[in-house]
């Protein structure tokens, strides 16, 4: 996502999908803990009023608007976590999974699995935008 966009401005714009289909409205904005960047957007789908979690990396905001480049199933088919909570790193893996992205970070070198695995349990994931660290 474009680095120098307010994450707060994201919020209340239109979503849609990569085939141009709405998805929502953008409802929060959440932030990687340990760097601040913004990571995830809640989209109210409408459908049942729900919030479908959508990765704000690879997405791009377009003639203001979020173009996320996911189908529409798939991003209403997203693990449903709830809103306005801080997403623990279990519940951000799974939305990972669900969108075929990977973890890793760009330094890490080491394919080894374990390391990996302890590499991404040290990381605290999901701050909203607008709240102080605790």
């Amino acid at each position: 996502m474009q680095t120098d966009i307010d994450p707060r401005s994201l919020i209340g714009r239109k979503a849609f999908d990569r085939n141009g289909n709405k998805i929502g409205t953008v409802d929060e904005v959440y932030l990687d803990d340990a760097t601040g960047v913004p990571e995830w957007a809640a989209v109210r789908t409408g459908l049942f009023s729900r919030d479908a979690f959508v990765p704000l990396e690879p997405s791009k905001v377009v003639d203001d608007s979020l173009r996320v480049p996911y189908d529409r199933a798939l991003i209403r088919d997203a693990p449903d976590f709830g809103v306005g909570r801080h997403l623990s790193p279990e519940q951000e893996l799974q939305l990972y999974h669900h969108y075929g992205l990977d973890i890793a970070s760009p330094d890490a070198a080491s394919s080894d699995a374990a390391s990996s695995e302890s590499a991404t349990s040290d990381r605290d994931f999901g701050r909203l935008a607008g709240d102080d660290p605790a």
